[in-house]
């Protein structure tokens, strides 16, 4: 008699919907909110402060600078704390920080005692550092809490909802002054950190808190050792194409629009909203096509050939309205949507003693070289105009993205529960 053969038991779908996946999905749409609010509220809110055409053009690129900066550091920071100190505490202490940082830039018309725009630049480079932790954190805890059958679709929920924190902010300030946004984004962020307190932390991290011997959280690690190297550099390179389209083609879509003859003004801030109605479509499918293409790597390269052709479309095909633009940004944020894949690789590719600094700095860092596109992209327009100068930036992106995607170790159905020795 042959003995009987059990399959091992399906995970419930239950826990999808429970707190640790909730309040992450919470959390990351305050982030989004705060994250792109300045950049919706900047000339208004630099005009009400005295500021002329010129003035805002430059001031406001220098407070952009400033919340890069706070990005940057603030992943570092927030990363290490996260493998050191729990995921819990990244997820309170970055929305306390960002949420005191928005709260105190919706009073930057009264300030008296300093430069109001120095000391709008100083707030915006805090709310950075603290925007820096909300999204790694949140992504390794539902990581480690959830059955590995789940991870991709426990993740791309936490982004899909989160990322339509843009739509409300923009729909914000449409309907409040920029004051009154700023306000609401930081009692968003209160009103949240009040619904954290029921939050457990990560069993893998407290399994690995009562090691003493083993080393966490030691951002050079990932420069130490040439296989963890690698590993770090291609997560980095898998989200270049994600960044190229929301700086360049939605940031500087006014530019690109009249470049292709379109008659009426395109409006940024508009375009970056359709691209991330896109990209919360897209997060919220990532997952699933993940699912069943039983392979992160898979999910991603196909994600990423559709942000191609539409990104070609965009560039050499061109549009003779505005509505056809926008649309097409709602498309090449569809295609960027395997953001929440994207960062999730970079949890899965390391082990618990490292994972929240890879999956906090890792995202952060593809934030900074935001700055690295821009300044190759301003460079370039006055020698080969508009079009071409798009193109260059998107043909780098999008090679260092596929070749990373595809030599990327895959980590779909990865056991996550090991150290980095």
């Amino acid at each position: 008699m042959q003995p009987t053969v059990t399959s091992p038991p399906k995970p419930s779908y239950k826990s999808l919907f429970g707190l640790p996946v909730i309040v992450a999905a919470l959390g990351y749409f305050v982030d989004i909110y705060d994250l792109l609010l300045f950049g919706i509220v900047r000339v208004p809110s630099l005009k009400d402060l005295g500021l002329n055409d010129e003035q805002i053009s430059r001031v406001g690129a220098n407070i952009i600078n400033w919340q890069m900066g706070g990005l940057l550091i603030g992943g570092i920071i927030w990363g290490v704390l996260g493998d050191k100190r729990g995921r819990l505490s990244v997820l309170f202490g970055s929305i306390i920080t960002y949420s005191l940082a928005n709260i105190a830039c919706g009073f930057i018309d009264r300030v008296t005692f300093m430069n109001p725009t120095d000391y709008y630049a100083f707030m915006r480079f805090i709310a950075g550092i603290g925007l820096a932790g909300e999204l790694g954190a949140g992504i390794t805890l539902v990581s480690e809490v959830l059955p590995k059958e789940l991870r991709a679709i426990g993740t791309s929920l936490v982004a899909g909802i989160g990322l339509f924190g843009a739509v409300v902010a923009y729909f914000t300030v449409e309907l409040f002054n920029w004051q009154n946004a700023f306000l609401i984004g930081g009692l968003m962020g209160i009103g949240l950190l009040l619904l954290r307190v029921g939050v457990i932390e990560s069993g893998m991290f407290k399994e690995v808190a009562g090691q003493k011997h083993v080393e966490k959280g030691n951002f050079l690690a990932f420069f130490n050792n040439r296989s963890r190297f690698s590993r770090y550099m291609k997560c980095i390179g898998i989200g270049l194409p994600t960044w190229f389209v929301i700086g360049i083609l939605a940031t500087f879509s006014n530019e690109f629009g009249q470049a292709m003859g379109i008659t009426e003004p395109v409006k940024p801030g508009l375009a970056i909203m359709w691209c991330y109605v896109g990209l919360a479509l897209g997060d919220l499918s990532s997952g699933f096509i993940s699912q069943w293409l039983q392979s992160r790597k898979k999910a991603v390269a196909l994600l990423m050939t559709f942000t191609l052709i539409f990104t070609l479309i965009y560039l050499f095909i061109g549009f003779k309205t505005v509505t056809g633009l926008y649309m097409c940004c709602l498309a090449l944020g569809f295609g960027i949507g395997y953001w929440a894949m994207f960062v999730t690789i970079g949890a899965e590719q390391f082990g618990t003693n490292l994972r929240a600094t890879a999956a906090t700095t890792v995202p952060n860092m593809v934030r900074g070289t935001v700055i690295l596109m821009t300044s190759l992209y301003t460079g370039l327009k006055p020698s080969i105009e508009v079009i071409g100068a798009g193109a260059v930036v998107g043909v780098l992106s999008f090679a260092i993205g596929f070749y990373s995607t595809l030599s990327i170790p895959e980590t779909h159905g990865k056991d996550l529960n090991y150290l980095e020795e």
